[in-house]
């Protein structure tokens, strides 16, 4: 088994035909998922995916089918069928199946609900290659649903992505629309000089990820300092080093930032134990 998904009250493996061609959400977009992982048995802060992925729902005009809680118990017991020994991405989906009152609105009370969980290596710690996407930026609020994640905005990653594949990199840095770093194509980002950590500052254009927050705690536990501000393209020249976060490889060191080869450093490794380290006492099996 790789790929186990709860809908509709019973648990099906493999990839089940859900969505039909007049459900909202197939034709208009109106589905959010979150991205939790679980390895070794654990799982850090799947409660606050939960969570997450029920303000989400909200965002998007839905009411949210299930609380966190029964959702969290959902994830917990995924994990548990699928042992100890495997590396999972965990993920909650809520959708619109009907349209509104309105031409394109949702009906808030359609809101269905799955749970996907399937087998995915872990990349934690391996170095990863960036460049700047020219041919994307990050929304303004006011022209997408910025503060939840929502499915609709990834298309326009996938453009950037598909935009560094081309030019040999893994992944891209995505400005926002005052032209300031926002993240990469798939993840927050974060630099270091002279043994500080900055990250951009949380202005509503993008998503600042459970992982993100989690790995500044961490940090500032350890003494090191970690700020969140304004960060211009130019301050990535010359960090020190570049390093990512994100539910699919959780702490990366970029090793290529445009022509620039860095070394992974001691920041982002420190930052990567780290973050094991806490993963490992969230124990779910």
């Amino acid at each position: 088994m790789d790929t186990l998904t709860y809908w509709n009250g019973t648990w099906h493996e493999g990839n089940p035909a859900i969505l039909g061609p007049r459900d909202h959400a197939f034709w208009l977009g109106s589905m959010v998922f979150d991205g939790g992982r679980a390895f070794e048995g654990c799982g850090p802060d799947l409660d606050l995916h939960a969570e997450r992925v029920v303000r989400s729902a909200r965002a998007i005009g839905l009411n949210p089918s299930l609380t966190p809680g029964e959702i969290l118990k959902l994830m917990h017991e995924s994990v548990r069928r699928f042992g100890p020994k495997a590396e999972l991405y965990v993920r909650p989906m809520f959708w619109a199946g009907k349209g509104g009152a309105g031409p394109i609105s949702v009906d808030p009370d359609s809101a269905q609900f799955l749970l996907c969980t399937y087998v995915s290596p872990m990349r934690a710690g391996t170095p990863l290659t960036l460049g700047l996407c020219r041919s994307i930026r990050r929304p303004a609020p006011e022209t997408a649903p910025t503060d939840a994640k929502a499915s609709c905005l990834y298309p326009n990653s996938s453009r950037g992505v598909a935009e560094m594949m081309k030019r040999g990199f893994n992944n891209g840095v995505v400005l926002d629309p005052l032209g300031n770093v926002a993240e990469t194509c798939s993840s927050n980002i974060f630099l270091a000089r002279n043994g500080v950590v900055a990250t951009p500052v949380p202005n509503g254009s993008f998503l600042a990820g459970i992982t993100r927050l989690r790995t500044i705690r961490l940090l500032r536990s350890a003494g090191i300092t970690v700020e969140e501000r304004t960060i211009a393209p130019a301050e990535l020249d010359d960090a020190d080093e570049i390093f990512t976060t994100g539910n699919a490889g959780k702490v990366q060191p970029v090793s290529r930032y445009e022509s620039r080869d860095l070394q992974p450093g001691p920041i982002a490794a420190r930052a990567h134990e780290l973050y094991l380290a806490f993963a490992r006492t969230q124990r779910v099996i």
